[in-house]
């Protein structure tokens, strides 16, 4: 039997950062995260370069081995820690002489941290490097370069915690079990279900998420008018250890 749109729209939500396909609540409530902007400063411990840089900083062989070499734009998501739900997005884009830093903010990944082994239900964000392809959301376009779905099919299910009520208003699908070139809400998990998936960058409502990797809504804004498909955007994201191997 066919899934009708509306079903299927359900289950990548709640399979996604909502939790397992049994439903519950998207992060466990605490603040909306919404306040929070830039985070002064890089990433890279005692780095005061910003601009004209080789490698992205803090990225250690094993993952930068993994980032195309066509890729101009990599946003890097630095973990805490293997088992922390705080991290930093970083912007990167390529020019002739290097990288540069475009904007950085504070934000959140798995409310258990972080997996090379991600499955779905273990509340970790999966570690690796992840092409970025296709975004949308609850609110219109913002000027978005990837393409957008509009639909309120992303407002997340009532009984979610009132704090999480805008997480979904911009998103951008992390290429983690998932058909490139679809709606973020397209449920198709080539991998199969119990890898999980429905892993997108989307507004932080300030504690951790089930796999998702969430900033503050200006973030997003930023985010959503400079990730261009002609520059290969993709997403590096672990925790300090993983990247740094």
């Amino acid at each position: 039997m066919r899934m009708t749109a509306a079903v299927a729209t359900g289950l990548v939500l709640l399979a996604g950062c909502g939790g397992g396909a049994g439903g519950g609540k998207a992060g466990d409530g605490k603040g909306d995260g919404a306040g929070k902007g830039e985070r002064p400063g890089g990433p890279a411990r005692g780095a005061s370069a910003t601009t004209h840089l080789k490698n992205i900083p803090d990225v250690g062989t094993a993952l930068r081995s993994r980032i195309p070499a066509g890729s101009r734009q990599v946003v890097a998501v630095y973990g805490k820690g293997v088992d922390s739900a705080d991290a930093t997005v970083v912007l990167y884009d390529k020019g002739a002489k290097g990288w540069d830093r475009k904007g950085g903010w504070s934000a959140h990944n798995g409310r258990r941290g972080w997996t090379a082994d991600h499955h779905e239900g273990d509340k970790r964000s999966p570690v690796g490097v992840f092409s970025l392809t296709d975004a949308g959301g609850v609110l219109q376009d913002p000027g978005a370069k990837l393409p957008y779905t509009h639909s309120s099919a992303f407002t997340p299910p009532s009984y979610w915690a009132k704090s999480t009520r805008h997480d979904f208003d911009y998103v951008v699908a992390i290429n983690y079990n998932r058909v490139k070139g679809t709606s973020p809400l397209d449920p198709s998990r080539p991998q199969g279900q119990s890898k999980g998936g429905g892993v997108w960058l989307h507004l932080d409502h300030g504690s951790g998420t089930s796999a998702c990797v969430s900033i503050p809504k200006a973030g997003m804004r930023a985010l959503l008018r400079t990730l261009d498909p002609a520059r290969h955007p993709v997403v590096v994201m672990g925790d300090r250890a993983h990247l740094a191997a």
